[in-house]
């Protein structure tokens, strides 16, 4: 291909490049949107709409303390292979992204050495531990619970559920924490 060819190509590029780059901006005026000054609009009764989908409150969490004495051990180490990706459960064993959780029923709050919490939970820990209130509340959904927490857990909504994890949790220690 001689030096004339190649220009031929070159110049074919270009004005391909300069059409696509033209019906672009030509498509993006007459198609343009704007954001409105108020973003959406009211519907009448949407306040209670939304007061009642909004996340419960840690005292609308149903408690699991009595449901925690009969709790199925089995179930709760059947809720606790959700976890396994994220944290270990073996006295010992290395924190993998969430810190080891042998033993975590009343140790303090972000307190697993070596491994580096966010700074939300660094914040609330201040002298707590994970009481079963507190992994109650935490279990149901973390997010609500610890405002900023990095674990990206849904969370437990079933009450039993939730108990049967933290008897399983509780069992996971020397010396398991009496019930309350």
């Amino acid at each position: 291909m001689d030096s004339f060819e190649w220009n031929k190509v070159f110049g074919a590029f270009l004005a391909m490049a300069f059409l696509v780059l033209g019906v672009t901006f030509l498509s993006d005026g007459l198609f343009s949107s704007h954001s409105p000054e108020k973003p959406g609009f009211e519907i009448a009764g949407g306040t209670a709409a939304v007061a009642a989908t909004a996340a419960p409150t840690e005292a609308e969490v149903e408690s699991v303390n009595a449901l925690l004495a009969e709790a199925d051990l089995a179930a709760g180490e059947k809720a606790a292979k959700k976890c396994v990706a994220c944290h270990n459960f073996v006295e010992g064993a290395p924190n993998k992204v969430g810190p080891n959780l042998y033993g975590i029923v009343n140790r303090a709050i972000a307190s697993s050495d070596g491994f580096g919490y966010s700074n939300a939970l660094k914040a609330y820990a201040t002298d707590k531990v994970w009481s079963y209130d507190e992994l109650n509340g935490f279990l149901y959904k973390p997010k609500a619970h610890v405002k900023g927490t990095s674990m990206g857990f849904a969370g437990l909504k079933k009450t039993p559920e939730r108990a049967a994890m933290i008897a399983y949790l509780r069992s996971l220690a020397a010396t398991p924490a009496p019930l309350p």
